[in-house]
C-alpha cells in the first residue's frame, strides 16, 4: 500500500510539473501575440531595382508589418492585380497613368502617396547628341498612351518634332503636325524601349526601365525631361483600392517611404537621376 501511495504521489508531482511546464508555454504564446501583430502587405512592382523599397521594408519590420513585393513586367499588369485583390499596393506609375486606367477600366484606384519624380530620358548607342539625329532616323517611344505622350512631348522639347499643342500631355503619334527629319517612330512595350537601342537611333526609356538597364539618367540620357511645375502628373505614387485609402498599415508604408533615410537611397541609387517627390509636391 506504501508502494501504491507513494507511486501515486510521484504521478501527482509529475502531473503539477507538466501542467506548469505547460502553462508557461502557453504564456509565452500569449505574451508573443500580445506584442506587434505581423502584417504582410502584397506590393506590386516592376523592374528589379529594388533598393530604395528594400530600405522601406526593413523599417517597416520595426512597426510589425512585412512588406511582400510581387513583381510584374508589363505595366498592364500591376493595377489589374490590385484591383482584383490579388495586391494589397503598388508602386509603379505616375497620377496621369493611374487617371487613363481607371477611365479605361472602370476602376476606383486611388493614390495614397507620392514617392519620386522620375525624369524621361533619351538614350542611344549611335549618337551623342539629338542634334546628331538625321533624315529617317528610327526613334522608339512607349506605346501606352500617356508614356507615349509624355515620350512625344520630350521629342517636341527636344526640337525633333512638333505635335498639336491641344492634345496637351496625351498627344498620339497621329498628332505629330510636324516631322522635318521624317523620323520613324516605333511604339514598343516600355520594358522593351531600352532593349530597343540596337535597332533604332535613339529611345525614349522610362526611368526605372533605364536604371534596370544599367543606365545613369543624368549621365547617360542624351536629352532629359526638365523638373518643373509641368510634371507635377508624372510624379510617381503608392496606390491602393479607393476603399483602402485609410488602412492603417498601409499608411504606415506611406509614411516609411517618406523619411529622410529614404532620401539618402534614393540619391545613391539614382545618382540624383530621381526626385524625392513628397518634398517638391507634397505627400500625396
Amino acid at each position: 500500500m506504501k508502494k501504491i501511495y507513494s507511486f501515486g504521489l510521484a504521478a501527482v508531482a509529475l502531473l503539477v510539473l507538466a501542467t506548469g511546464c505547460g502553462q508557461k508555454a502557453d504564456a509565452s504564446k500569449e505574451n508573443g501575440a500580445q506584442g506587434k501583430e505581423e502584417v504582410t502587405v502584397k506590393l506590386g512592382i516592376i523592374g528589379a531595382d529594388t533598393d530604395v523599397w528594400d530600405n522601406v521594408q526593413a523599417r517597416l519590420k520595426d512597426e510589425g508589418i512585412n512588406l511582400e513585393y510581387v513583381k510584374f513586367t508589363e505595366y498592364s499588369q500591376p493595377n489589374t492585380a490590385l484591383a482584383s485583390g490579388d495586391i494589397d499596393l503598388n508602386s509603379f506609375q505616375h497620377q496621369f497613368f493611374l487617371d487613363n486606367f481607371n477611365a479605361e477600366h472602370g476602376t476606383d484606384l486611388v493614390s495614397i502617396g507620392n514617392t519620386v519624380n522620375a525624369p524621361l530620358g533619351i538614350y542611344s548607342e549611335k549618337v551623342k547628341d539629338v542634334s546628331e539625329v538625321k533624315e529617317g532616323d528610327k526613334v522608339a517611344i512607349p506605346n501606352d498612351v500617356t508614356n507615349g505622350g509624355r515620350a512625344l512631348n520630350l521629342l517636341e522639347s527636344a526640337g525633333l518634332i512638333k505635335v498639336d499643342p491641344a492634345k496637351k500631355q496625351a498627344p498620339t503619334v497621329s498628332d505629330v503636325t510636324e516631322n522635318k527629319l521624317n523620323i520613324e517612330i516605333v511604339e514598343l512595350e516600355a520594358s522593351q524601349t531600352a532593349r530597343a537601342l540596337q535597332d533604332v537611333t535613339i529611345s525614349v526609356i522610362n526611368s526605372g526601365m533605364a536604371v534596370d538597364a544599367g543606365f545613369i539618367p543624368t549621365e547617360d540620357a542624351i536629352f532629359l525631361e526638365p523638373v518643373d511645375e509641368a510634371s507635377r502628373p508624372y510624379v510617381n505614387i503608392i496606390v491602393a483600392r479607393a476603399e483602402d485609402k485609410d488602412n492603417e498599415a498601409y499608411q504606415k508604408v506611406v509614411t516609411a517611404y517618406q523619411n529622410d533615410e529614404t532620401i539618402k537611397v534614393i540619391e545613391e541609387t539614382s545618382k540624383g537621376s530621381s526626385i524625392p517627390a513628397w518634398e517638391a509636391f507634397g505627400s500625396k
